[in-house]
């Protein structure tokens, strides 16, 4: 997904005392979250993360966001505004398979292990990825209910295989 591409990092340019940044998605990052992400609107994307170099070559990207979204609800197709807080962290390594170091730890309980491609840590890419995973996958309007019914269903016997048995059935 090429949203957020400026939104990159050296490792070169990264002190030894690591690196803060705090971004806000402009108007245009916004509408292309929005259409990547396929919901309403983003109305705002701010973030504010930590980039430290690990001990053997690693790098743990640290941060959260604050979006404010609107999605269709899936009941009446509606819109409802959103706001979504959530935490990430992701290691970059040079090479990720020769990092094991879960142990005894759960596997959701670490840090996402990412390749460290061409010296550049994607921070872009991280940011999408959590909004997209943060994003409620059916949004719901209270109160809202889905009231359809299928025509066909009104009359059941025009349509019921029973029924068709049964007039066979008369005619023998």
């Amino acid at each position: 997904m090429a949203v957020l591409k400026e939104w990159t990092h050296d490792v070169s340019d990264i002190p030894a005392g690591g690196l803060k940044c705090e971004r806000k998605a402009s108007s245009g990052d916004c509408e292309d979250i929005a259409k990547a992400l396929k919901i309403l609107a983003l109305n705002s994307l701010v973030t504010t993360y930590q980039i430290h170099a690990l001990p053997g070559g690693g790098y743990r990207l640290s941060g959260g966001i604050q979006a404010s979204v609107i999605q269709a609800c899936i009941a009446t197709l509606e819109p409802l505004p959103a706001q979504v807080n959530e935490d990430f962290t992701s290691e970059f390594w040079p090479d990720p398979k020769d990092v094991d170091d879960a142990g005894d730890r759960a596997v959701l309980d670490g840090a996402d292990i990412e390749p460290l491609q061409n010296g550049v840590i994607d921070a872009g890419r991280i940011i999408f990825e959590a909004l997209s995973a943060a994003l409620d996958p059916y949004p719901r309007k209270q109160g809202a209910e889905f009231d359809w019914h299928d025509p066909a269903s009104q009359n059941p016997e025009k349509i019921s295989p029973f029924a068709v048995l049964a007039k066979l059935k008369d005619k023998s």
